[in-house]
């Protein structure tokens, strides 16, 4: 990234008749950067993108791309190029007459094509493919070929919808890593749109969550997780234990939060800045709990940096789930409420394990819980 803003989005609002598809929504993508629209199906943003590619008419606001208004530019004038979800190659034309089409329909000269072309393969590691037609492609190479025609005519922002929706899970996840590379490698901006939050994560350099045409949070991947803006982030990345209690302190260096489905008040380590008294959502990624052994009369475990009794609870597994690298316990806590336990299997032969129906106290640290207001 270079730090400057090649795309300004301003007030950009598009309606289907009484349908808001995309609400006011106010964005900055910059030079260089690997940019993900995220959200579930109907959230607004593939409308979003396809306003960016100029085949949706927003109904209020502009995008500027550079500086230069779009909203009179047609979509063939835009630099921009875009990568469909069914890839969309022409099934008649082998490899090389795919990737080069755009550049014979812009008129550009054979050796120089012929150039573009090859360097365009190299970067996908499509070299020795030329003469292949689509049906004798792999759905990862007919994504290659999909993705080398968008960047052989070297646009200044490449605009993917859903690009890995159609590949199995082990190729997709093998395909991440190769865009964030060829990304990297040809500096080009992305700006990818997905309902995959794995997929976002693990790509992009910054993220938009929307919900309901709206924009949730921008941040990068660790910041949408770590600190989610609200419970809809927070529970859409990843997965998370929601309480919900009453913010009964509320200082600059900490606050303490108690909620009825937990038997101990929750304390962080940091102010909320919301209303003592008021509703609020302790959100804690299962991995952040630390599940320990409940001997029959045992007390429970000091939490350090924390005052006696906050952060502790005691609960009972009542259900495990064995995922290769990690395992996930469900616990059972007094109010009913299940609380969610990820541990990760690596290093623990010496360690004595859990098992179904074992009584087990549950303990977080001051920093795991993201207290939210809304």
């Amino acid at each position: 990234m270079t730090g400057k803003t090649l795309i300004r989005i301003e007030g950009l609002t598009k309606r289907f008749g009484h349908f808001t598809a995309v609400d006011d929504v106010n964005l900055e993508i910059e030079e260089g950067e690997f940019f993900a629209l995220l959200g579930p199906s109907g959230c607004g943003k593939t409308t979003l993108l396809r306003m960016l590619a100029g085949l949706e008419i927003p109904t209020e606001g502009r995008i500027l791309i550079d500086g230069a208004d779009m909203s009179t530019v047609p979509p063939n004038k835009r630099p921009v190029n875009m990568v469909f979800q069914s890839y969309a190659v022409f099934p008649h034309m082998n490899v090389t007459d795919n990737v080069a089409y755009g550049l014979r329909m812009d008129g550009v000269p054979k050796d120089e094509r012929a150039a573009r072309v090859a360097d365009a393969l190299s970067l996908v590691k499509l070299n020795g493919f030329e003469d292949r037609k689509p049906d004798q492609l792999s759905g990862g190479q007919r994504q290659r070929v999909a993705l080398a025609r968008a960047l052989v005519k070297r646009p200044r922002v490449l605009l993917l919808d859903e690009p890995l929706s159609a590949l199995d899970a082990k190729l997709r996840e093998a395909m991440r890593s190769e865009m964030a590379q060829i990304q990297d490698k040809v500096g080009v901006t992305f700006v990818m749109v997905t309902h995959d939050q794995d997929e976002a994560l693990a790509m992009a350099t910054r993220c938009a969550v929307m919900h309901r045409g709206l924009l949730q949070q921008v941040a990068s991947p660790n910041d949408l997780y770590e600190y989610p803006a609200n419970r809809f982030v927070a529970d859409f990345i990843g997965s998370v234990n929601m309480f919900e209690g009453r913010l009964e302190v509320d200082e600059p260096g900490h606050a303490v939060v108690t909620s009825p489905a937990l038997s101990a008040p929750i304390y962080v380590d940091h102010g909320v800045t919301g209303a003592t008294g008021a509703t609020v959502w302790a959100a804690i990624r299962p991995e952040k709990i630390e599940m320990l052994h409940r001997p029959e009369g045992g007390l429970p475990p000091v939490v350090a940096g924390v005052p006696d009794g906050h952060n502790v609870v005691p609960g009972m597994i009542c259900h495990i789930s064995y995922l290769g690298s990690e395992t996930v316990y469900d616990v059972a806590v007094a109010s009913g409420q299940r609380v969610k336990v990820l541990r990760s299997n690596v290093a623990r032969y010496e360690e004595q394990g859990f098992d179904w129906d074992q009584p087990v106290w549950l303990a977080w640290h001051p920093r795991s819980p993201a207290v939210l207001l809304s």
